[in-house]
């Protein structure tokens, strides 16, 4: 049976009902991917309102769950016996929340116990994370050898995307990042038609869906040693120790910022600090950026059960860029990495 977290989260929020529209939030409540309808939750059950495009479908995947499929009508029709309605309000269009406003609707704010309860994942929500990671990891295992000189950056992604299918993937994570040689210099740069030479770095950048939940991993390579990498040898090096520290070193009650501080401090003692110019990490779950922030300000707790990137980086502009990524967890508190491909400096 579909998990599905709508009682959950509305005894979280306390609210007298507690409507969801947003497509990852919704997902989160039934566990069906879906690009319409709305669920309402209050003392007496769930619902899901759905138009006829998913009816059929929502109401075989939901049979027996705590949420009843119906076909969507009216917005004001289903909310008309309520005078309390929680929102997700950081999430609503303005005019939207003027509607319900007009409604005469008392609006509660339900953001925060989405976020908590999206924080910190139960059994089944690593499980699946664990399995799109696992398919992430033999995509890119099976892609390696297949990488030869005079491929576009585009072709390298389009046979990484097929993998992650062919291996049971539903989808991607994010747009697929392939970046060679100097354009690896840029952290989010746009795969194009940049063909392979002999002696680039080559950084990619990719993650897949399974179950509706994301991985997410970079690696970083060189496609032939023309000895002209020192510098960037060592930069690697630095990027792997600051990537290996945060695994030793990153508790159970550490902040965002303090997770963050353990691998830009070792990279400013390698003078590469000022190279580092994004955070450390970011929550994953069925979105691939999610609560927690880990970075330089970031005041959000790490918790046992929630699933984040390690991921430092550095970039020297117009020469190369490193990043070194996995999605990790907290266990017990330590961090327990989930991808699992080698991350020591490989020349392909």
């Amino acid at each position: 049976m579909i998990q599905t977290n709508a009682s959950k989260i509305f005894n979280l929020v306390g609210a007298e009902a507690v409507l969801t529209e947003a497509a990852d939030l919704r997902k989160y409540l039934t566990g069906i991917s879906t690009s319409f309808g709305y669920v309402l939750s209050d003392e007496n059950g769930s619902t899901f309102y759905t138009d006829t495009r998913y009816l059929e479908g929502a109401t075989n995947a939901l049979k027996g769950s705590e949420i009843t499929v119906k076909k969507y009508e009216k917005l004001e029709d289903i909310l008309k016996p309520y005078k309390q309605i929680a929102i997700p309000v950081n999430r609503t269009l303005y005019n939207d929340y003027l509607k319900f406003k007009s409604f005469g609707l008392e609006i509660v704010d339900s953001t925060p116990a989405f976020v908590s309860a999206m924080a910190v994942k139960e059994d089944y929500e690593l499980a699946l994370i664990e399995r799109a990671c696992s398919i992430a990891d033999r995509a890119l295992i099976s892609l390696l050898d297949s990488i030869k000189e005079g491929m576009s950056e585009n072709d390298v992604a389009a046979q990484l995307e097929f993998l992650m299918r062919k291996f049971g993937a539903n989808g991607t994570s994010f747009e697929t990042i392939v970046a060679f040689g100097e354009n690896s210099s840029v952290p989010h740069h746009e795969t194009g038609m940049r063909k392979l030479k002999f002696g680039d770095v080559i950084l990619i950048d990719y993650g897949c869906k399974y179950g509706g939940y994301c991985s997410d991993c970079t690696r970083t390579f060189l496609f032939g040693d023309d000895k002209k990498h020192e510098d960037f040898k060592k930069a690697y090096a630095s990027v792997l120790q600051a990537h290996n520290l945060v695994k030793e070193q990153v508790t159970c009650g550490n902040t965002g910022a303090e997770a963050d501080a353990v691998a830009r401090d070792y990279l400013k003692k390698q003078g590469l600090d000022i190279y580092f110019t994004h955070s450390l990490g970011h929550g994953i779950g069925i979105n691939v950026h999610e609560f927690p922030m880990l970075s330089p300000k970031s005041k959000d707790v790490l918790l046992n059960g929630m699933v984040f990137s390690d991921e430092p980086g550095v970039y020297l502009e117009g020469e190369f860029g490193i990043r070194i990524e996995d999605s990790v967890t907290l266990d017990e508190g330590k961090v327990v990495s989930l991808t699992d491909t080698d991350r020591k400096l490989t020349v392909l």
